[in-house]
């Protein structure tokens, strides 16, 4: 993955000729780090993160190996500490290894019986470090199940999501933005307080900054996931832009065209608009170019407020 694009093109012919065997790995994902046509002729091959028995097993013959661990040390553990280490590791058997091997340099005396407990662990370790990328699967993955879980209404998932990406480093203002977003977009006119909530929460995100910032993205989160959904905004839009790039002409109705210079009616701009306010503030009259007379976008759910405009 450090080679750059033009680099990866030479080893293309070579690849297919067979004079290479391209072996590789890599912390990135090589479907964006990897060109096309190198990438179609590779197999990938995901390395997904241990279990929780795998990392003990390496844990404990790391305790016990003489030769190549800590045997001859007589060190012991106990099964809440080793719990303690798994957890911190997250999957990756290196960082469990690093813990362990921090704890033995700092709590080791020579000729004295060393017990690792759970209060050892926590001493150590003071911060859990989240296998976390900002730019790549992780950070992408992470917002995805952020996003699904308030579009689903799940306050638990919701929290739970946001709390990892908080820990592992993402930038507040990324999770604001998206707030903002889903706001709009999925929760719409079902209730429109939801998109003042979440752009007061950006707002908040630049005054007040982290840790305080976690209270009002929480807070904006959960606001998001117990609303009522709508996606009206969205599907309304979008079909309005479609409209407009399938026409083949798009023209102002004369009798809502500007009409306020004064010889204006000459051309008949103005002429038999109907002022909603004489009528008592509604009136039936065309909006849209003829073309698309009767034409709807905006479909309401019938969630939330829009229970009302839908009856």
């Amino acid at each position: 993955h450090r080679f750059n694009k033009a680099q990866q093109d030479a080893l293309l012919p070579m690849v297919e000729e067979g004079i290479f065997i391209l072996i590789g790995a890599t912390t990135e994902n090589p479907l964006y780090e990897i060109n096309s046509a190198l990438l179609s002729r590779t197999h990938i091959y995901v390395l997904e993160p241990l279990d929780e028995q795998a990392i003990e097993r390496i844990l404990l013959r790391a305790l016990n190996d003489k030769e190549r661990g800590l045997g001859k040390y007589g060190i012991e553990i106990t099964e809440e500490a080793l719990k303690s280490v798994v957890i911190a590791a997250k999957g990756d058997a290196r960082t469990a290894l690093n813990l362990v091997e921090n704890l033995f340099l700092a709590k080791y005396r020579e000729g004295e019986r060393l017990l690792i407990t759970p209060q050892e662990v926590a001493e150590v370790h003071r911060k859990t470090v989240i296998n976390y990328d900002k730019k790549a699967d992780h950070h992408y993955d992470t917002i995805s199940a952020f996003i699904k879980s308030i579009r689903g209404s799940d306050p638990d998932a919701t929290l739970f999501w946001l709390a990892v990406m908080l820990e592992g480093g993402e930038d507040p203002r990324f999770i604001a933005r998206r707030l903002v977003i889903h706001a709009a977009e999925d929760i719409g006119l079902a209730d429109p307080q939801a998109l003042l909530i979440a752009t007061a929460a950006a707002q908040a995100v630049e005054l007040v900054g982290l840790p305080e910032a976690r209270i009002p993205l929480a807070e904006a989160s959960l606001y998001l996931a117990l609303a009522p959904k709508s996606n009206s905004s969205k599907v309304g839009i979008d079909e309005a832009l479609e409209a407009v790039r399938d026409l083949p002409l798009i023209k102002v109705p004369l009798h809502i065209a500007d009409a306020s210079h004064p010889k204006a009616a000459i051309l008949g701009r103005g002429v038999g608009y109907k002022y909603p306010h004489d009528f008592g503030g509604y009136v039936d009259q065309q909006y849209l170019p003829p073309e698309l007379e009767g034409k709807r976008f905006y479909h309401p759910s019938g969630n939330g407020r829009e229970k009302q405009v839908k009856s």
